[in-house]
C-alpha cells in the first residue's frame, strides 16, 4: 500500500482527492491548520511517504493583484519546501500547478503553447514550475505537473465566480456579475481528482505536463443561462460590462495529451456539474 501525502488536504479539491485514495493508500494530510506549507518544520511529523499530492498555495486571481508577495511566498517557497520534502523522502510529486499560458496564440491551448503568466498568480505558478523542473533535474525528483484551466465544484470559495452566481441565485437574485463576454474552460472537480488520481502512474518517470480541462469554452453569460436552466429560475442578470485587468477574451484546453498519457477524458457535463453543485449547497 503506498503511502501518500495531500498537501491544501482540506482545499475543495484536497477533500475529493483524499476520498478518492483513502481506500486504497496510506494517506497522510497537510491542512491550514497543521502550519506554513512555505516553513520546513510543518513537515516534521509525517514520516515516510512514496507519493506526494501537491495542492497547497493561494489561488484568486484579484487577490495576487493586491499581494503579488505574498502569493510568490506561498506559493513559489511553499512548493520548494515541499520538493524539498520530496528529495530527502525519495518520494515522487504531483504539483497542481494553474493556466499559465496568458494570451492565446491559438485555441484549443495544448502544453507547447509559449507560456505568459498575465496575472501574480499564474507568474507564482510558472516560477513554482521552474523550482520543479530544477529539483528533477538536479536532484532527481519525479515530478508531474497538472495545470488545470477553470475547476468548479462542492466546497469552493465563495469569491469564484460560479459559487458567487450560485448565492446570488439561492438569494432569488438579481443576478450581478462584472462582465458577461469572457469565455472560460469549466471542469468539475471530480474529473480533475480522476485525473490526479491517475498520475500515480507516472511516479516511476515523472517530467510529464499536462492541461485539465473540458476541451470546451463557455461565456459568463451563457454560464449564468446554464445554471439558471438547471435550477428552473429565470432572474435578472445585470452586468457592469467591467472587464477584469488582463483579461482574456477565450480560454480552451488541449487535453489529448492527458488523454494519452494517463487514459483520461472528463466525462462530467457542464449542466451535470452544475446540477451536483446546486443540489450540494
Amino acid at each position: 500500500m503506498a503511502r501518500l501525502l495531500v498537501t491544501g488536504a482540506s482545499g475543495f479539491i484536497g477533500v475529493p482527492l483524499v476520498r478518492a485514495l483513502e481506500a486504497d493508500h496510506e494517506i497522510k494530510a497537510l491542512r491550514r491548520a497543521d502550519g506554513d506549507i512555505a516553513v520546513p518544520e510543518t513537515f516534521a511529523g509525517v514520516g515516510k511517504v512514496d507519493h506526494v499530492f501537491h495542492l497547497a498555495g493561494r489561488s484568486f486571481v484579484p487577490d495576487s493583484w493586491r499581494n503579488p508577495a505574498g502569493f510568490v511566498n506561498t506559493n513559489v517557497a511553499g512548493t520548494t519546501a515541499v520538493l524539498d520534502f520530496c528529495k530527502q523522502a525519495g518520494a515522487s510529486i504531483t504539483f497542481v500547478s494553474a493556466y499559465i499560458y496568458g494570451q492565446p496564440d491559438h485555441l484549443p491551448i495544448d502544453e507547447t503553447h509559449p507560456v505568459r503568466p498575465n496575472n501574480p498568480y499564474a507568474l507564482s505558478k510558472y516560477l513554482a514550475e521552474q523550482v520543479c523542473a530544477f529539483y528533477a533535474s538536479q536532484f532527481g525528483v519525479r515530478v508531474t505537473i497538472v495545470r488545470p484551466f477553470n475547476i468548479y465544484g462542492p466546497r469552493q470559495a465563495d469569491h469564484f465566480l460560479i459559487p458567487t452566481v450560485v448565492r446570488q441565485l439561492k438569494q432569488g437574485g438579481p443576478i450581478r456579475v462584472l462582465d458577461l463576454a469572457p469565455r472560460r474552460d469549466y471542469l468539475y472537480v471530480d474529473d480533475l481528482v480522476n485525473l490526479l488520481v491517475r498520475t500515480l502512474s507516472a511516479a516511476e518517470t515523472g517530467d510529464t505536463v499536462v492541461n485539465a480541462g473540458s476541451g470546451s469554452s463557455i461565456s459568463v453569460g451563457e454560464l449564468v443561462d446554464t445554471l439558471q436552466s438547471v435550477a428552473g429560475t429565470n432572474l435578472e442578470v445585470l452586468s457592469e460590462n467591467k472587464p477584469r485587468h488582463e483579461e482574456l477574451s477565450d480560454v480552451r484546453a488541449d487535453v489529448s495529451k492527458a488523454r494519452d498519457c494517463f487514459g483520461w477524458v472528463p466525462r462530467t457535463s457542464l449542466e451535470d456539474g452544475l446540477q451536483r453543485l446546486l443540489t450540494s449547497a
